[in-house]
């Protein structure tokens, strides 16, 4: 965990040490300044020295109180902004994985280690600040402080300290597995829960309500079981505290009153040496309570380095070359092949084609045979095997990954919305996109009507993911968004699916008088939405097994024409 302490601000955990530094000398010159009034004061009646100590006492008081909310301020400041450095680490890494890398350690367990782990961490660090740096000086000092006013009552922490500790350690190593495993049990609980959530439909279609309510209710069940074991254990840490520190007193009293019936010892010195002996215990306490977080905040800290020392399997160039100094817009394959981590077989396997500006390519092909997985290529979420792609001319592993995706324009299979309005989602690609520039982008994308019919237009609220939206509103809105970026390649990943066979084919006719300056892929399932194409792909389990327009893949490729009696059923197109 102390790995992550690189991030902290020195200065701020600076101040927060010397304001500890003060607090401990207030406590422990307090106790003194009370015996002092005690055995001086009070026992002689000099009302004068109680008056002038018991201001000194205040001021001692004073400073004490005002260390303690000094050092709990830069501390917090300190273990909070640590939490803020990692959250910003981890988003910002998790922003550049691929795909590949996101499905690795799966979207649950990257919630839960930006989120609870991150504040577990920062709980942590909170307390070592605060407690592991108080609890040993005040500890040394108190005993020191205890020996040299009354050392021959000091055999007593012999006999106590060892029953604490050992209580303590007992306790501690009933604990620490326990809360190791509720890391991984929080995982689980919030993976299960996340899959509730946003498989709700297909839940009740399925009618597996109770099913699912049963299965949270295991994995709830499962966490709280094991935190209630966890605490339950935990609970035994105050009777230890309370037990060590009553043989203590008893001890002390015991032998203390001995001391002062021979004259040996001062009244004020024994509750002096109370005090002291207090400190010390309390000072173990908290040393222990922070060592009983220690393993839960080490695990926090090894699963979200496990996430930031990640390598990135696609990086920059060194020496990028300059996607903007380009005139010709165009996307080349150059016998591409593609395979997924640890698969045996390719999943793209020689892919080779060329489109230039203002011309449509369409890829088509059964389920499973790799036309997401090309178009997951262009904006380079994926790493090719061998072979290359260049967009304008330049290799796209020779330029900024942000460089490259400024230039692409992406319609997604699955229309993702964010909340906020439909201006901000308009704009997501193109910030300086004018008002007339959205417009025109919704009636290319059909969607000009619906916008125009609610009550705030282009301001309409958006709920998370367009949830009130339906799924052709929906799409139709992220096709705008694609449009809205004016890129030199627009790609639209099976977009049109969720748009009736009308729709889509005025959006189609719109769309070509208006990317005239772009090279557009539209990836489809549809024969009539590739029809009208300059060039087809076909592609079948992987491998490019047609290519050409409509009418040469209708004369001569087997598999395109399986296609169009499939979905035609006769039908002539």
């Amino acid at each position: 965990m102390f790995k992550l302490a690189k991030w902290m601000n020195p200065w701020r955990v600076a101040l927060s040490l010397v304001f500890m530094a003060l607090q401990v000398v207030g406590m422990l010159a307090l106790p003194t300044i009370t015996a002092n009034i005690i055995d001086f004061g009070v026992a002689e009646g000099d009302i004068d020295y109680i008056i002038r100590t018991g201001v000194i006492m205040l001021g001692f008081t004073f400073l004490t109180i005002i260390s303690a909310i000094l050092n709990v301020y830069y501390g917090a400041m300190e273990s909070q902004g640590l939490g803020d450095t990692i959250r910003r680490k981890m988003f910002r890494m998790v922003s550049y994985f691929t795909n590949e890398e996101l499905d690795k350690f799966g979207t649950s367990t990257l919630i839960t280690r930006t989120t609870n782990d991150i504040m577990q961490i920062q709980f942590v660090m909170m307390m070592v600040i605060r407690i592991m740096t108080l609890a040993p000086f005040l500890m040394i000092g108190a005993g020191i402080m205890a020996f040299t006013r009354e050392p021959d009552l000091a055999f007593v922490f012999l006999i106590s300290m060892p029953v604490l500790v050992g209580l303590l350690v007992l306790i501690m190593r009933k604990t620490s597995p326990v809360f190791k495993s509720l890391q991984k049990k929080t995982d689980k609980l919030n993976r299960v829960f996340r899959e509730g959530l946003t498989g709700i439909r297909v839940i009740r279609a399925f009618n597996k309500d109770e099913y699912e309510k049963e299965r949270f209710d295991g994995a709830n069940w499962d966490f709280a079981e094991t935190s209630i074991r966890a605490h339950t254990i935990l609970a035994f840490v105050m009777p230890s505290m309370v037990l060590a520190v009553s043989v203590t007193n008893i001890l002390i009293t015991w032998f203390g009153a001995q001391f002062i019936s021979t004259g040996n010892m001062q009244v004020g010195n024994l509750v002096a040496f109370m005090t002291y002996a207090m400190q010390i215990m309390l000072g173990i306490m908290m040393v222990s309570f922070v060592l009983f977080f220690l393993p839960r905040g080490q695990i926090a800290a090894e699963r979200v380095l496990e996430v930031l020392n990640t390598p990135n399997i696609i990086k920059d160039p060194r020496a990028p070359q300059d996607l903007k100094g380009t005139d010709r817009v165009s996307l080349t394959f150059d016998q591409v092949n593609y395979r997924y981590p640890n698969a045996e077989k390719l999943a793209l396997e020689s892919i080779d084609f060329t489109l230039n500006k203002g011309e449509r390519l369409a890829i088509i092909g059964g389920t499973g045979s790799g036309k997401t997985t090309l178009a997951n290529l262009i904006p380079r979420l994926y790493d090719i095997e061998s072979g290359s792609i260049k967009v304008n001319g330049i290799d796209i592993r020779d330029v900024k990954q942000g460089a490259l995706r400024q230039l692409i324009g992406f319609a997604p299979q699955k229309a993702l919305l964010f909340s906020g309005t439909i201006r901000e989602n308009l704009k997501y690609g193109r910030p300086e996109a004018t008002d007339e520039e959205i417009w025109e982008a919704l009636e290319i994308a059909q969607g000009e009507d619906f916008v125009s019919s609610l009550t705030d237009g282009l301001d309409a609220r958006v709920e998370q993911g367009g949830g009130n939206f339906s799924g052709g509103q929906r799409q139709r809105l992220s096709i705008a968004r694609a449009l809205v970026t004016k890129a030199d390649i627009l790609i639209f990943d099976d977009s049109f699916s969720a748009l009736d066979f009308k729709t889509d084919a005025r959006l189609r006719e719109a769309l070509k008088p208006k990317t005239q300056d772009s090279a557009v892929v539209i990836i489809a399932q549809r024969i009539s939405t590739v029809v009208d194409a300059d060039q087809i792909i076909v592609l079948d389990n992987g491998k490019m097994v047609g290519k050409g327009t409509h009418d040469e893949l209708k004369r001569s490729n087997r598999i395109y024409k399986e296609i169009i009696d499939s979905q035609m059923k006769g039908e002539d197109i």
